[in-house]
């Protein structure tokens, strides 16, 4: 495999897909503990006072269903968008050594971040009564799809997401 040139996005080499891929899944299993605990809280919380808050057992359950996709879909947006405005990096990012660069090589801003990881939020159509955890999958599935595919054919290697927000993801020395 050649060696893609160096990124017109502010120099380095362009992250391949492994260690871009690699972050990801270190930034995931860190929101999925942060999420565990919050909804182990809330569960625990729930059970202490019961349901009378929420107008009996059936309007919890829904309200269970509606938070349990809205919080997490928020919380992994939130997450991304912040870290990358901030700093250019994520935790699974930072140890992999690569970072995301707006154009001329800045921390993107937070416009480009939120761009660049929306699909992160497509857990909100976990909302959807029966088909919403199903469409959920399906459209997480073919967003990680695509991306990979246009990372791994772009010389650049950038994925549909960076082109949508202008930025890049670079190696660090």
């Amino acid at each position: 495999m050649s060696t893609p040139p160096p990124s017109p996005w502010g120099g380095g080499q362009p992250a391949d897909l492994g260690p871009r891929f690699v972050a990801r899944l270190v930034d995931f299993v860190l929101l999925g503990v942060v999420q565990g605990i919050l909804f182990a809280g809330g569960t625990f919380l729930s059970s202490a006072v019961g349901f009378w808050p929420f107008g009996g057992n059936g309007a919890f359950r829904a309200m269970t269903g509606v938070l349990g996709s809205l919080v997490p879909a928020l919380i992994a947006l939130g997450y991304f968008t912040l870290m990358e405005s901030a700093r250019g990096q994520t935790v699974g990012k930072m140890l992999v050594r690569i970072q995301t660069r707006g154009p001329a090589g800045a921390t993107p801003t937070f416009e480009q971040a939120l761009k660049r990881n929306l699909w992160t939020a497509l857990g909100v159509i976990g909302v959807l009564p029966f088909v919403g955890g199903v469409l959920v999958a399906l459209a997480q599935l073919a967003a990680v799809i695509s991306i990979a595919v246009t990372i791994s054919n772009s010389p650049a290697r950038r994925g549909w997401h960076d082109d949508f927000a202008g930025t890049s993801v670079t190696r660090l020395p």
